[in-house]
């Protein structure tokens, strides 16, 4: 075999190194995502926590291959947003942002980080409260968690991108919420967080996608965000937007000098993998940044929101579709949910009592079967079993 197809073979999950570089990048997304969690908290500032949240990934991945042979690439491959309420995503304020969280507020946490290109991404949401979430906001998290499990069985060998955008349809439909249009989950490849094979959320005569079936050996980013409006998020104000991707396959002179300054910094910076403003030279930035994205050699990720009033949760985890099962590899616990509504579709029972690999070595079984069954059953149950909601992430 030449080298480079050694090279090709080993950029998937049939190499151990490959699988161990996902898993050591998701140990460190889920620790940084529980320090954010644990910093939620009334009164404290949005970017300080945005900040702690990057600086983790960014000091916990340089940790690692230090003293490789060949240079591995590794650190934030997300930056860490905080949406709060009906803000419905991609919210990283630059450093002179005063917002702070309240009491109460319905926080939702996106971030990922990444080894040699290979990326870990997570989002949870959490409410800033004592005791247990009730009501409108304990049914759109478990609309969303119930989705999330619902996909986890779905995204698997020999399924489609459509059958996972019918079934959290149906899922959010339960709980009277809607899932968010707009919100695509994308394959991951080495350096690649949006893939081409792509589960889109809500299909719409404006967004379709090509229709694709899982295959072994994929990873994947499962993305669901519920609402208790209407799903139809709106750009407010375009000053918002402070997370960036460089378009690598698009060219232009700039005119401008600062627009010349600042690409040239997010080309040494992050050639690939998105970035927050807030890690450029903010006076020189805004500037610069209005003239790249206008050229496309910059992709916005802009701040989405639903109506004032509105609840929005998000739960986002990377899956690994190995030869034995679907492997999650993020994700948080909840807290305690107390929802209104319960599931009684006997369709959503019997994509939730579908066998997947479980967290613990050993796994259960790929189909149904009695450990596998039993698993599963303790990890869906608390959906629709409230006292137990901490545990339907574990």
């Amino acid at each position: 075999m030449s080298d480079d197809e050694r090279e090709e073979r080993e950029l998937d999950l049939t190499s151990p190194e490959v699988v161990t570089k996902y898993k050591s990048a998701a140990d460190i997304v889920n620790k940084a995502l529980q320090l954010v969690v644990s910093e939620c908290k009334p009164k404290a500032k949005i970017v300080d926590i945005s900040e702690k949240g990057d600086a983790f990934m960014r000091e916990q991945t340089g940790n690692m291959y230090k003293n490789a042979k060949k240079k591995i690439e590794r650190g934030v491959a997300f930056p860490t947003c905080i949406s709060v309420n009906n803000t419905v995503c991609h919210f990283s304020p630059l450093a002179s942002d005063e917002a702070v969280l309240e009491d109460g507020d319905m926080v939702k946490i996106d971030m990922g980080c990444h080894i040699d290109g290979f990326i870990a991404i997570v989002a949870h949401t959490h409410v800033i409260q004592e005791g247990p979430v009730t009501g409108r906001k304990a049914d759109v998290i478990a609309a969303a968690s119930t989705a999330a499990e619902v996909a986890l069985r779905l995204v698997r060998p020999g399924k489609k991108n459509k059958d996972v955008t019918e079934a959290i349809q149906k899922v959010a439909a339960a709980y009277d919420c809607k899932i968010v249009e707009g919100v695509l989950g994308h394959q991951l490849k080495q350096f690649v967080i949006d893939g081409n094979k792509v589960i889109l959320s809500v299909s719409s005569p404006e967004m379709r996608v090509d229709d694709a079936e899982f295959e072994e050996n994929e990873v994947y980013a499962v993305d669901i965000v519920t609402s208790t409006g209407e799903g139809k998020p709106k750009l407010l104000d375009e000053k918002q937007t402070t997370i960036y991707k460089r378009a690598v396959d698009k060219n232009y002179h700039l005119k401008m000098k600062s627009s010349r300054f600042i690409f040239s910094e997010i080309s040494q910076k992050f050639p690939i993998m998105p970035f927050t403003a807030r890690s450029l030279e903010e006076k020189r930035a805004r500037l610069g940044l209005v003239e790249c994205v206008n050229h496309e050699l910059l992709q916005p990720y802009p701040v989405l929101h639903e109506k004032p009033g509105d609840y929005v949760a998000h739960i986002k985890f990377t899956v690994l579709l190995m030869p034995n099962g679907s492997d999650r590899i993020t994700s948080h616990p909840l807290q305690e949910l107390q929802p209104t509504k319960t599931i009684d579709d006997p369709e959503i029972k019997a994509w939730l009592a579908l066998g997947t690999k479980t967290k613990k070595k050993g796994g259960g079984k790929k189909k149904k079967g009695k450990k596998g069954d039993k698993t599963e059953d303790a990890e869906s149950e608390p959906m629709d079993a409230a006292p137990n909601g901490a545990t339907a992430e574990d």
